[in-house]
């Protein structure tokens, strides 16, 4: 059984609210119980890093707090209200999300301490606009909508890449090494090559003032489908080798064969990293080149520390 939507959490977590005393922990754990769920999907997560189970958990009570079916008896602690133990009776086998919004003064609640004037008149839709029904909490939607907006811009981001000159992608390659920390502050710390003579290396990332500790570069700007093998790869390591140098970096728009990657796997006095098409675009967005962030939205929450009696 999947991690249930929140709105499936409506009518068993206001049953047990009916029964005893509940709190976000006590409710999230009887869920888990009473759904059955296994080790993995107890432990999947939002994006954010926190659970998905008691995220949807604390949004089902915040949404039959709102419809005064539960309310708060205690610190950290939640009951059923009369209307909501009435609301049972009414509802003998499921709670839907239209039920809710159906209760007068529900949407009223979600306006609660809003300047008069403000916003009032705004629409709650916590459904999925593909077929009409909740699956996901206000969380979910956020994530999700994020995640389609930076998959279109990483696709973006790839085909621009894709268009530029081998010099300029071989130069892209050395500020995004040099942006992930590697040559340190040194003025001078990359240099490009890729010239006749140089064995394939593209660049070489000087670790030290003096040049001691350098690792070469190898860059190759292919469409996706074109995938590197293991003899473009041992072909690396031997210009390594040649030159006296034991690390690189080999970083593809593409990707890299099985054998490639088990190619630089097997025990050797060489470090070689691969870094493919996905790897690249990762590294680009997260250090801001070739993008920049186009939008900040601030979401706040409660400060538990400060209301320490709230959960």
């Amino acid at each position: 059984m999947a991690v249930p939507t929140y709105d499936k959490l409506f009518r068993p977590v206001l049953e047990l609210a009916a029964r005893e005393p509940i709190t976000r922990s006590s409710a999230n754990e009887a869920m888990i119980r009473q759904f059955n769920l296994t080790p993995a999907e107890i432990d999947q997560k939002l994006a954010s890093g926190g659970s998905t189970m008691r995220n949807r958990t604390g949004w089902a009570m915040t949404f039959l707090t709102k419809a005064s079916l539960i309310e708060k008896v205690a610190i950290k602690t939640y009951r059923a209200t009369e209307s909501g133990r009435e609301f049972l009776r009414e509802h003998p086998q499921v709670i839907k999300l239209a039920d809710l919004e159906s209760i007068p003064g529900y949407e009223a609640a979600w306006s609660a301490g809003k300047r008069k004037g403000q916003d009032e008149t705004h629409s709650l839709d916590f459904t999925d606009s593909r077929n009409g029904e909740p699956s996901a909490t206000p969380d979910e939607i956020i994530e999700r909508q994020v995640k389609a907006m930076n998959a279109v811009t990483r696709d973006r981001l790839l085909k621009a890449v894709l268009i530029q000159t081998p010099e300029f992608f071989e130069r892209l390659v050395l500020e995004v090494l040099q942006a992930m920390g590697y040559g340190g502050k040194l003025a001078v710390a990359t240099e490009h090559l890729g010239r006749t003579g140089d064995e394939g290396i593209d660049g070489r990332i000087n670790q030290d003032a003096l040049g001691l500790d350098q690792i070469l570069v190898q860059a190759k700007r292919y469409a996706p489908g074109n995938t590197i093998g293991r003899p473009t790869i041992q072909s690396f390591i031997g210009s390594l080798a040649s030159q006296g140098v034991n690390k690189g970096v080999f970083i593809t728009t593409s990707s890299f064969t099985k054998e490639a990657n088990e190619c630089v796997q097997r025990g050797s006095n060489l470090k070689v990293v691969l870094i493919d098409g996905e790897m690249l675009i990762d590294l680009m967005l997260k250090h801001g080149i070739g993008s920049r962030v186009a939008h900040k939205y601030e979401i706040h929450e409660l400060d538990q520390n400060y209301f320490e009696d709230e959960e």
